[in-house]
């Protein structure tokens, strides 16, 4: 590999870790143990380094140093194992997912009161809005809260809303204007895409460096 196939790859692994922690970001109220971040801080560190490997390969190739090129082959095998310690992660923490949403968006939804400032409230609205989804299972979820026994008004929050129906304002008088799919399932399904994102880009350059290196091999 070319210092530019390195640099590309290096960015590319940057930017899945990068993707992972902005999109996590919006799931974080669902989502509690904080170590399902573990891969992607690897998989952005390991971006890092094979734009070091890169580097030192090149220099390394250029000069024909002997040292360098050991160099370059101990951080290209530390750099293997990481990833297969990622995806490994990645699986481990893939699994978690469902067990942690459903103990986590029970509190959610138990502490929504409606009002912006509040971030709970603005992640279930943001959810409901952007996986087009109504309660934990369904929209009748939303009766068993607080905040709806309090409100008094047979509604459940405008996030609900199907984008279809303008005239929406949350009535359970009429369900049809209601996303009728929960949000549990779909916040699980999310956040495993995520974690996937992680593990494929692991498993793709892993599967890269094991290709690069048997072609080495086979030159020489």
């Amino acid at each position: 590999m070319n210092f530019v196939r390195w640099a590309g790859a290096a960015g590319i692994l940057c930017y899945v870790g990068a993707y992972v922690f902005i999109t996590y970001d919006d799931y974080d109220h669902f989502f509690e143990d904080v170590y399902t971040l573990i891969p992607a801080v690897v998989i952005i560190a390991v971006g890092a380094l094979l734009f070091i490997i890169g580097l030192i390969g090149c220099c390394a190739t250029i000069r024909e140093s002997r040292c360098g090129l050991a160099t370059f082959v101990i951080i290209l095998l530390l750099v293997f194992v990481t990833e297969v310690v990622v995806v490994v992660l990645g699986y481990v923490y893939r699994a978690k997912v469902e067990n942690e949403v459903d103990h986590s968006i029970q509190k959610v939804y138990k502490t929504y009161n409606g009002t912006n400032p509040d971030a709970a409230s603005r992640a279930i609205d943001y959810v409901q809005r952007q996986l087009h989804c109504c309660g934990i299972h369904n929209y009748s979820d939303w009766e068993n809260t607080d905040w709806f026994k309090e409100t008094k008004n047979q509604s459940v929050p405008l996030s609900c809303c199907r984008e279809t129906a303008s005239s929406c304002n949350g009535s359970l008088a009429h369900p049809s204007n209601l996303y009728a799919e929960g949000c549990e399932a779909l916040v699980v399904k999310k956040l495993q895409e995520i974690m996937m994102h992680v593990i494929w880009a692991a498993l793709a350059f892993a599967a890269i460096q094991v290709s690069t290196a048997s072609q080495a091999v086979l030159i020489r």
